[in-house]
């Protein structure tokens, strides 16, 4: 069929289903679990509790319960919730809620990209200057608004209790979930992009004021860490400044020193 021939509705429902197939091929290719179990293994017990704030369609979710973790999953994209849930299906532990993580308790406008739903984001600045600063966006288009709810982690925390570990990816708004964060958790990553090392240096400044948290890195969707021993905030931003740009994105992580 002839796209410039369909109803608006019927190309905005096209947009999204290319869009969801894009995530489903990239997070549900065969033995992905095996490594994202293997790489969380290390921070999550049988029975903990885990934050998976931007489930997206439920890789990571999954691999948490996977663990025998409690999971909250918050995802925002009405779309992506069916997949999500079907991630977890049969899987017990499992709380999923449509919402973003802020500063604040109240709600968010989400730039929604229906082809790219993994660059999705509720922060406008964010969307507004990365195509100029990140050549691998030269060609997302973000053409939706949708007005999401926003919780706070605290108010997770309250309702469920202090997570082992946190998972944030929310393209952009990483630094306004932890401002929503009074409360030092033992280990959370976090993603960066290269072209808003800003939003990094604020992460890492966060987290310093809460403990004396170390951080190593995984580039892209890979599952070694850069570097054999954890380095200090300072130290990881160093080295972020002078190689990120080549690297595009990744995640940062972060673990409170043993008690």
């Amino acid at each position: 069929m002839n796209t410039t021939s369909q109803s608006p509705s019927r190309r905005v429902w096209l947009d999204q289903m290319i869009g969801v197939f894009r995530s489903l091929v990239i997070y549900r290719r065969p033995g992905r679990q095996r490594g994202l179990q293997r790489m969380y293994a290390p921070f999550i017990q049988s029975g903990d509790l885990v934050f998976d704030i931007g489930a997206h369609v439920g890789d990571r979710t999954r691999a948490f319960a996977d663990l025998s973790a409690r999971v909250v999953a918050l995802e925002p994209q009405p779309q992506l919730i069916p997949w999500l849930r079907r991630a977890v299906r049969g899987r017990s532990g499992v709380s999923i809620r449509r919402e973003v993580a802020g500063p604040r308790p109240g709600s968010a406008q989400l730039q929604v990209s229906r082809r790219h739903p993994t660059v999705s984001s509720a922060s406008r600045p964010w969307v507004q200057s990365l195509r100029s600063r990140n050549r691998s966006f030269k060609h997302v288009h973000w053409d939706d608004e949708i007005t999401v709810p926003m919780v706070t982690l605290d108010q997770l925390i309250e309702e469920y209790g202090t997570p082992a570990f946190c998972k944030i990816d929310v393209e952009g708004l990483e630094a306004e979930v932890l401002r929503g964060l009074t409360h030092p958790i033992p280990a959370l990553s976090f993603e960066f992009v290269a072209g808003a090392l800003d939003v990094t240096r604020d992460c890492i400044g966060q987290l310093d004021e809460l403990d004396s948290y170390t951080y190593n890195l995984i580039r892209g969707e890979r599952r070694e860490y850069q570097f054999s021993d954890w380095q200090s905030g300072t130290a990881i931003l160093a080295w972020l400044e002078e190689h990120g740009e080549r690297l595009g994105s990744g995640d940062l992580y972060a673990r409170r020193p043993p008690a």
